[in-house]
Order: structure tokens, then sequence, then C-alpha cells
């Protein structure tokens, strides 16, 4: 019997072996034209390997059409590291990474996995603040980062801000859709944020995407697109930019979310979808990073 259950594993280790083979060659099959090829719009790029949505496409055009030194990535946020925005691009283009969650069983799984050993990776177990940020990713084997994927669902705008000094080729927020195009808000500064307990509808949580331009922009980065998603925008370092690459406002970028994840407070889904998603936390703070003050999503302008 226990021989029978090996092999079954055995087989079955093959077979998502042989899958990610499949996967990865589909992709290449996909982005085989991109660097001859020029979107007007970046998600035009768009195909889903790894990634939750469309990400592993843009992210492959992106880096077939820029002049990218260091071909190393840092993501966090990453649960397992199966649905990733850099697993593609490691399996695929040999990229080296370090990726970072805060679940000691996630990253158990990824070092006992195969691309552990096979790949340049290195996962860390941390929950990160923008107080140890900057030394976690100094514990990397490499000492620059050519793209940055940034994704914990929480204080992602000043987790961010605390890594300044970093000057990546590429840079991927996930920004919070319900919060509109033009309001420059983040949910305030906790080290301790976790967007399950925050608040019961789980709606409550990061950035806009016009407070990571904000920052961003005064850093000499430049907001390329975003995915048809709704949920991450693309950043390019200026001195990158070309015909192909070009930035854009934030209303180019901004999308709507089509999906209603929000829950009730007995944690059921309740499919509340578009504007009626900012009641369920109307009364909740958030932070103006550019004025420095606090509001409340209520205040938000209807976009």
């Amino acid at each position: 019997m226990l021989s029978r259950q090996l092999n079954l594993v055995r087989r079955l280790a093959r077979n998502l072996r042989d899958l990610d083979k499949i996967l990865i060659n589909q992709g290449r099959i996909l982005s085989r034209d991109y660097s001859s090829r020029s979107f007007d719009d970046i998600s035009e790029a768009e195909f889903q390997i790894f990634s939750q949505w469309g990400e592993d496409g843009i992210i492959q055009y992106l880096v077939q059409n820029l002049v990218i030194e260091h071909k190393t990535f840092v993501e966090f946020g990453v649960e397992t590291f199966v649905e990733a925005n850099c697993r593609y691009l490691m399996l695929k283009d040999f990229w080296e990474g370090m990726v970072i969650d805060g679940s000691p069983e996630n990253i158990a799984k990824i070092r006992q996995s195969e691309i552990h050993w096979k790949y340049r990776l290195t996962a860390l177990e941390a929950f990160i603040s923008k107080d140890n940020i900057a030394d976690l990713i100094a514990q990397a084997p490499f000492k620059d980062v050519g793209l940055l994927s940034v994704d914990i669902d929480g204080v992602d705008y000043f987790v961010l801000e605390a890594l300044g000094h970093l000057r990546p080729s590429i840079i991927v927020v996930e920004y919070n859709g319900l919060f509109g195009p033009t309001a420059k808000v983040s949910v305030p500064y906790d080290a301790g944020f976790q967007r399950s307990k925050a608040h019961h509808s789980n709606l409550y949580y990061g950035a806009s995407i016009a407070a990571f331009d904000h920052l961003l922009s005064g850093r000499g980065y430049s907001l390329v697109g975003g995915n048809s998603g709704g949920n991450n925008a693309f950043f390019v370092r200026n001195d990158l930019l070309n015909e192909k690459i070009r930035a854009v406002p934030v209303h180019a970028a901004f999308r709507k979310t089509p999906f209603a994840e929000g829950r009730d407070a007995d944690g059921t889904l309740n499919l509340v979808r578009g504007a009626d998603r900012r009641r369920l936390i109307a009364d909740l703070p958030l932070f103006d990073v550019a004025e420095g003050q606090t509001l409340r999503v209520i205040d938000l302008p209807q976009d």
C-alpha cells in the first residue's frame, strides 16, 4: 500500500513538472514577438501563466523592451509563490530572486519545492513593516534589484516609501481600486496591519493608484500602465523609457475592479459590487499622502 502511494506521489510530481513546462512554453509562444510589437496600452500584452491576472504578459512585454541591467527580483506577499508576478520570470528567463512572506507554512512549502534548489531563489519568512523591509531585502544574495513587486494587502504605500534607496528598473504595485483614480490615499500606517482583521469586509487595505504615482513620480519613476483587472500598476524608471514604454496619466492606467470580494461580518461573500462597496467601509479612516491629512472613505470623490 505504501509503495503504491509513493508511486502516486511521484507521478503527481512529474505531472506537475510537465504542466509547468507546458505553461512556460505557452507563454513563450504568446510573447514571441513582444520585442518587435508596440502596444498603445500595456494591458494589451496581458497573459496569465502563474500571475493572478495578466501580469505575466505585461512583465514580459516590459522586460523585452527595456534595457534592464540586473536580472533580479524581489517580491513580497507571495504566499507559496505558486501564483505570483515573478514566478514565470524566474522559470522562463532564469532571473534570480528573493520572495518574502509572513507565513512559516508558506515559506516552508517554497523551500521544500523543486524551484528552491533548481533556481536561484531565496525565500524569507518575515512579517513586513516599514521598519524592517530594508533590512530584509539587504539579506538578498544580490545587491541591485531589477524588478520589485509589492503586494501585502496592507500598508504597502508606507513599506514602499521606506525603500527609497532602491533603484529597480520596474516596480509593480497592487493598488486598491475602491479608492478611485484621483484621491492620493492609503490606509493609515499600522505596523501590525492585517487585511482580514482590519475590517470584516476584507475591502479596507492598501493605497490608491494615485498615491503610488505621487510617491514614485517624485523618485524618478513613471506610471506606464495597469492591468485590466484593476489592481496592479506598473512603474518604470525614467531613464529607461523609450518609444514603446511610455509614461501615461493615472486615469489611463486605472481600471474599476470587476470582482466582488466583500464579506459580511460572518465571513460570507456578499457579492456587493461597484461604488456600493464603499458604503461597507464608509466611516473608516484614510491618510492623504499628499496633504498629510486624515479623512474617511465616505469623503473620497465620486470618480
